[in-house]
């Protein structure tokens, strides 16, 4: 930097002779050239940054000048300083530059804001609006940063109204201001925060997030006034809407997008409908003219009476925007936007979209969403996941089972005309770009759909059926022998079985021909499989796996939990690339998890829950001995992991073993069988600082170990204590954990009363997530508490929780956000029509469990198909000493006792089944 002492303009006549000190300053002599005589008292004092002089008087014999990030601003303000035009003229050009790439930004924060602040100091330049634009466009990375809360208000107001804001969600936008709020308390006043909480649109924020901002006070004003507009959207959407138009406040309505957008994230909003998709990409100035108002009012109007059903727009009446940059695009719970005119819109708008997210959209068949894809024809990543089913077919004892409602299944063309038939769009398939495609929990998914999938999606690397329960084995095979690419399995919870090993091994598939030709007899050809999930599938040949294993050594992601897996499956393996190993609840031994822990040094996630094998002090495999404490020492040796769980086996000196794996780990879950001690968990936050989540099972635990635990682990965001022995108290919970976001209480706090209950709302202000398991001190106030602590919480458990719903559910409602609750044994006050009364009022519900006992008449309604909302299970058990019988609309009590069942109700795009299963669910 140059700062300078007296200065003058001096004539032509006079010239300049410099004096480099050792001090690093510059002394400047004003010469006359008629009398050549210096005139000392004009000397001028300069602090100099030597390098940059250096470079600037290089510059002058020919040198050239690198302009960098981090001495533009030397470099400017000296070339300024002496006036050379050439110097800024780069150095303008180099800045421009820099800011208008759209890849990894050149500029960094602290750099910018130093030169925003420059710039501003100086009358008419260009500095401040360049900066300001900059960080408009890049602001999801500037909000990444460190030096994010070093922003001056100033700039960061004026980024945040510039017209290149581009972020991925309003949720985004908010919570980066939170944030920076946070980082300048002391400096930042109340109407500074007002200022720039007023930048967010609010009508855009997810329901979570705004109910559960209503306990910070300086959003206060702000968090409330948009939950109660997303719940008046909800309940009103006509009324909101139309008086939106005729105010002419569209602006709040409209979505983020701007030439630069590539992400556009609105999951979690229950308030986004076909219009304010419209809106947002209209020109802003044709939204105001009354003729396009008009036809949106009655396009609201039209969606109302069609509640969503047969809706349809004519874009060709639309001026629509096309924003080329989206690539990405999530829509999952946004329940009151019909799929179908999404993806209409995103065709016309977003031509570039690669991947789209629409999770729990149950109102939309597979099949409809495939021919959809082909308007928009880069799609290569599609999601469709919806809560998988709790009837898990290959788990449980099933009594009985069929749909209770049937409707109508026709398959719709592009205009929404039904076809003659499903198989007439067979008869003629359209090839796809999908090579990821996620139908998670799709119930409703049959082997004629996975036909439809295998003709269209022919470039398919990945494919998750997970809880896919309607697929058959032949017809998983057929479509792994169609899709040559196919290279990432997860069919947990199905019926994947022998035929699909199989189908693994086809040379259509899992041979490189050429490789298979030239190879030596003894010597199979490699299988291309990467990630296979088959956890909770029974049906599989042991020895056709363990010679699957041993060609399928590019796996990098291996998923065997509760299969009939033994050691011969991992000793088989030979594979160097293995990141994810999951092994819970199967009889392998130590020896054999640590032959595949030393070929695997990349290992990330670890998952060995429930294996008694691991137990057993010796194992002799070949005629050599092992001992059960060998695969933490391979851990420890070869690996760095993220996640880890461990059961049998696992004790202290395995946690001193695996030090040097563990430093960096994320997440651990020590379930039974495990014995940490108090050694273990005293030491555990040393050995593992990093840790964000901490699930413990039949541990011995006291207040000085939890509070320790809480105390050091300042990152963690989940922690769950279960079943756990040793006397505790209030006092393990006093402990500031604003961090915390999922908590897990299971018959370990018999202690907590509604005051306990408030100290824990102090201490864990931003749980969204609260699972409680035997409070029985609590009772019907409770519910008052946990609604006003925690409004944004979007999982609730309660059971065996004292009296807490003796007088019936209502404050519970007042937790909008909920989207899975839990009350069982918390007192028999629950109203019959409760389940209808939540899907009203919680509109992100999707899953509800319950218990006969606690029904206030011994009786449940049951919605019907089209009154359920967003809701897409309901479990309904009852205790050992209560009969039961069933039936579809009533759910009433009887006095013969009988084995504890379970009903359960699913729902999907076609019908609600209903199942009794001989256990608790």
């Amino acid at each position: 930097m140059f700062t300078v002492g007296t200065f003058r303009q001096f004539s032509n006549t006079e010239s300049l002779k410099l004096k480099l000190t050792e001090t690093g300053s510059l002394n400047i002599l004003l010469i006359s050239v008629d009398s050549l005589e210096e005139t000392s008292d004009l000397e001028v004092l300069v602090q100099w940054n030597q390098p940059t002089f250096l470079s600037l008087l290089a510059s002058l014999f020919g040198s050239p000048v690198d302009v960098t990030s981090e001495n533009f601003l030397s470099l400017f303000e000296g070339a300024l300083y002496f006036g050379m035009e050439m110097i800024l003229s780069k150095c303008k050009m180099w800045l421009t530059k820099a800011m208008s790439v759209n890849r990894a930004p050149l500029v960094q924060v602290n750099d910018l804001i130093g030169i925003w602040e420059f710039g501003s100091e100086i009358v008419n330049n260009y500095l401040p609006e360049l900066c300001t634009s900059y960080l408009a466009k890049n602001f999801i990375w500037a909000m990444s940063c460190s030096s994010f809360g070093d922003v001056p208000q100033d700039l960061l107001l004026s980024s945040i109204q510039h017209p290149h804001l581009t972020v991925d969600s309003e949720e985004h936008l908010c919570g980066a201001l939170l944030a920076w709020i946070a980082a300048n308390k002391e400096r930042c006043t109340e109407d500074v925060s007002i200022d720039l909480l007023k930048q967010i649109r609010i009508s855009l924020l997810p329901l979570w997030f705004v109910a559960g901002k209503s306990t910070y006070q300086s959003l206060s004003m702000c968090s409330n006034a948009s939950s109660c507009r997303s719940i008046t959207i909800l309940k009103q959407p006509s009324t909101y809407y139309m008086d939106a138009l005729r105010d002419g406040d569209l602006h709040n309505l409209r979505i983020r997008l701007t030439e630069f957008t590539q992400r556009m994230d609105l999951s979690g909003c229950p308030q986004i409908k076909p219009a304010i998709i419209l809106l947002s990409v209209l020109p802003c100035p044709l939204s105001l003219e009354p003729l396009l108002r008009k036809k949106i009012k009655q396009l609201v109007i039209n969606h109302e009476l069609l509640n969503g059903n047969a809706f349809k727009i004519s874009w060709e009446m639309w001026p629509n925007l096309i924003f080329e940059a989206v690539q990405e695009i999530d829509i999952s719970n946004c329940p009151m936007l019909p799929l179908e005119v999404a993806v209409e819109c995103f065709s016309m708008s977003f031509p570039s979209l690669r991947t789209l997210k629409a999770a729990n959209h149950l109102s939309f068949s597979t099949t409809k969403v495939l021919q959809l894809v082909k308007r928009c024809p880069l799609l290569c990543d599609i999601d469709l996941t919806v809560d998988v089913s709790p009837v898990i077919p290959t788990r449980m004892s099933i009594l009985s089972s069929f749909p209770a409602t049937q409707t109508s299944s026709a398959s719709f063309d592009l205009t929404g005309s039904p076809l003659p038939g499903s198989r007439s769009y067979m008869s003629r398939p359209l090839l796809s770009n999908i090579t990821k495609l996620t139908l998670e929990g799709r119930i409703d998914v049959c082997d004629f759909d996975l036909q439809t999938i295998s003709n269209i999606c022919v470039s398919l690397t990945y494919l998750s059926l997970k809880g896919c329960t309607s697929l058959s084995d032949v017809g998983m095979s057929a479509l792994i022998c169609k899709c040559l690419k196919l290279n990432s399995i997860v069919a947990c919870d199905t019926f994947f079985g022998q035929q699909s090993i199989l189908a693994l091994f086809s040379l259509n598939n899992c041979y490189d021909r050429v490789a298979a030709k030239h190879s030596e007899k003894n010597i199979l050809p490699a299988c291309n499989l990467q990630m296979l999930h088959m956890g909770g599938c029974k049906g599989i040949n042991m020895t056709t796996f363990s010679e699957l294993m041993f060609q399928a050594y590019m796996l990098k992601s291996l998923c065997l939990r509760e299969t009939q897996v033994l050691d011969d499956g991992l000793f088989s393996f030979f594979g160097s690339s293995l990141e994810v190993l999951d092994v819970s609840n199967t009889k392998v031994s130590a020896a054999a998890v640590a032959h595949v822990i030393g070929r695997n040094p990349g290992l990330r996630c670890l998952k060995a829950r429930g294996c008694e094998s691991l137990l057993q002090q010796e194992i002799k495999i070949k005629g050599r001995e092992y001992s059960n404490k060998i695969f933490p020492f391979e851990l420890g040796k070869f690996c760095k992991l993220d996640e880890i769980s461990v059961g049998w086996g696992f004790s202290y000196i395995s946690l001193e073993a695996l030090k040097p794996a563990v430093s960096c780990l994320k997440a651990i879950e020590v379930g039974l069988g495990g014995m940490l001690g108090q050694d273990g968990l005293k030491r555990l936050p040393a050995v593992c600082p990093s840790l964000e989540s901490v699930v413990l099972y039949f541990q011995v635990i006291s207040d000085h170990l939890i509070v320790n635990l809480l105390e050091s682990l300042t990152h963690l965001k989940s922690f769950a204590l279960c079943h756990c022995l040793g006397e505790t108290s209030s006092l393990s919970f006093k402990v500031s954990m604003p961090n915390l976001r999922k908590l897990r209480l299971e018959r370990v706090a018999p202690w907590m009363s509604n005051a306990d209950l408030v100290s824990l709302s102090r201490n864990c202000a931003n749980l969204i997530e609260l699972s409680l398991l035997g409070c029985r001190l609590l009772n019907s106030e409770s519910q008052k508490i946990i609604s006003s602590c925690w409004p944004g919480l979007i999982s609730i458990h309660l059971e065996e929780c004292g009296d807490v719903t003796s007088d019936g559910v209502v404050s519970l409602f007042d937790c909008h956000a909920i989207e899975d609750i839990l009350l069982r044994h918390n007192g028999s006050g629950i109203q019959k029509d409760f389940i209808g009364n939540a899907v009203k009022k919680l509109p992100m519900l999707r899953k509800i469990s319950l218990d006969i006992c606690d029904a206030k008449d011994k009786d449940f309604d049951i919605p019907e198909l089209d009154d359920r909302h967003f809701l897409s299970h309901v479990k309904i058990a009852r205790c050992k000493s209560q009969g039961c019988n069933f039936n579809l609309q009533h759910v009433r009590a009887s006095r013969s006792p009988v084995h504890t069942e379970t009903l359960v109700l699913v729902w999907d795009s076609k019908q609600l089944t209903r199942t009794i299963i001989k256990e608790r669910v």
